[in-house]
């Protein structure tokens, strides 16, 4: 099966947050529209056939030559997404080099930013009436559904204040919690327990891991609107072949510090500014199994968390330094991609990225242009960074340990450490909003 044929691109995560922050700090409106039936739209570039449906007379041997996509149909999602691109270009858009879910159209009147999500899609831009006369113009094409200012989005409940933007998944999390049938009613002041490290080998199979796999999978897109999870949920997600009792505890404790943090929210400025800033880090060695360490960032556009990861390093590392220097090199393609999607966005970012980092081997290294010993196994990343810092992309400031927030990504903390680290996440409670 060809992966081209059956999925069609859609907006990335981190360019909804970008472009929700762009908007809310140049004081955009965020429109939503709905395309019904989406996939019926799509026009097909070859002959395919199929068994005539229930209820259809037909002599026996007979098929269907389909003239349009449906619901079901591989092809069915490539197809609708080339017809959509080739209206919304006709109307003036490009598709952006860095997502190409994210069509723009800069002109006189102004500038329109529009994301896609399969048959969902944002609006936003300076000029009001070309918005409106863009949903006439799409309205001609499809069926769609003006769902007027953006408020919920794909279980995302965004809410709008004088502060700005606010994202949560409140919901979402009811509905995950009421899936998972506790039946106790404690709360986690934490994700995780201190040090707590889990191998496939701890406990007892799960005799049907079937509940296992989709809370998980549900977790994994809480992760959207909750940075605060992401490393407990990358714990948790590394065992869902085989789940055990002890994986499955650490699955209830996730969910019992969700219960009392249900309606904690992703705040977005309006009156932060649109430069970015970076946090680097690892940690070396951390998996008991296999030794790999774990990369960790996250970075912001002003005040505004729009990016982070929390992800096992694919080779073991040799030592700290070159963990964190695998980490630094991640960090550093998330920013230049960003400021590449901020430049199609209309935003010009006037210095380079601060990309903050706890350990000064690995700034000596990126500064230093001879390579020996200790970094040849390490040279793309090497070249990578030095690359970037060379030619102005970022700058390597240092920042001590206590203030590293890339560490909330990388290990388990205790609980004053934990709120302390969030706190710099930009996340509040929606009734204290």
């Amino acid at each position: 099966m060809d992966y081209e044929e059956t999925f069609a691109p859609v907006a990335k995560m981190t360019t909804i947050r970008t472009l929700i922050v762009v908007a809310s700090v140049r004081q955009w409106n965020i429109f939503q529209m709905d395309v019904k039936n989406a996939f019926l739209n799509g026009d097909l570039q070859e002959e395919v056939y199929m068994v005539p449906p229930p209820g259809i007379s037909h002599n026996k041997g007979e098929v269907c030559k389909l003239k349009k996509a449906l619901y079901g149909l591989k092809q069915a999602p490539r197809a609708w997404f080339e017809k959509f691109s080739t209206v919304i270009t006709s109307l003036g858009f490009r598709s952006s080099d860095h997502d190409s879910a994210l069509f723009l159209r800069t002109n006189s009147h102004g500038r329109i930013l529009l994301s896609l999500y399969v048959d969902d899609m944002i609006i936003t831009g300076d000029d009001v009436n070309e918005i409106d006369e863009l949903k006439l113009q799409l309205a001609k094409q499809f069926e769609m559904k003006d769902l007027g200012t953006l408020r919920y989005f794909l279980g995302i409940e965004v809410a709008y204040s004088p502060r700005g933007y606010l994202l949560s998944q409140s919901k979402y999390i009811a509905n995950i919690l009421e899936q998972a049938r506790i039946s106790d009613t404690r709360s986690a002041d934490s994700p995780l327990e201190l040090n707590v490290k889990y191998a496939p080998s701890d406990g007892v199979l799960l005799s049907d891991p079937t509940l296992y796999h989709t809370l998980v999978g549900s977790l994994v897109y809480l992760t959207i609107t909750r940075p605060d999870i992401a490393y407990a949920v990358h714990i948790v997600s590394q065992f869902v072949v085989s789940p055990t009792t002890v994986h499955w505890a650490a699955v209830l404790r996730i969910l019992r510090y969700l219960r009392g943090t249900q309606f904690q929210s992703l705040l977005f400025p309006s009156s932060s500014s649109l430069e970015l800033h970076a946090y680097s880090d690892a940690d070396w060695a951390g998996d008991p199994t296999n030794r790999k360490s774990t990369t960790g960032f996250c970075i912001f556009l002003g005040d505004s968390l729009i990016s982070w990861k929390s992800k096992k390093q694919d080779i073991i590392s040799r030592s700290s330094t070159e963990a964190e220097y695998r980490a630094m090199a991640t960090t550093t393609s998330e920013i230049a991609w960003l400021r590449w999607l901020l430049s199609d966005m209309g935003v010009s970012l006037s210095k380079a990225t601060p990309m903050y980092c706890d350990n000064k081997s690995v700034i000596q290294i990126a500064h230093n242009s001879v390579f020996h010993e200790r970094t040849k196994h390490i040279e793309i990343d090497c070249h990578l960074t030095r690359h970037h810092l060379q030619h102005g992309t970022i700058t390597l400031p240092f920042v001590s340990s206590s203030l590293q927030i890339a560490d909330l990504f990388t290990k388990t903390h205790s609980i004053k450490r934990f709120h302390f680290l969030i706190d710099k996440l930009s996340m509040l409670p929606i009734n204290a909003s």
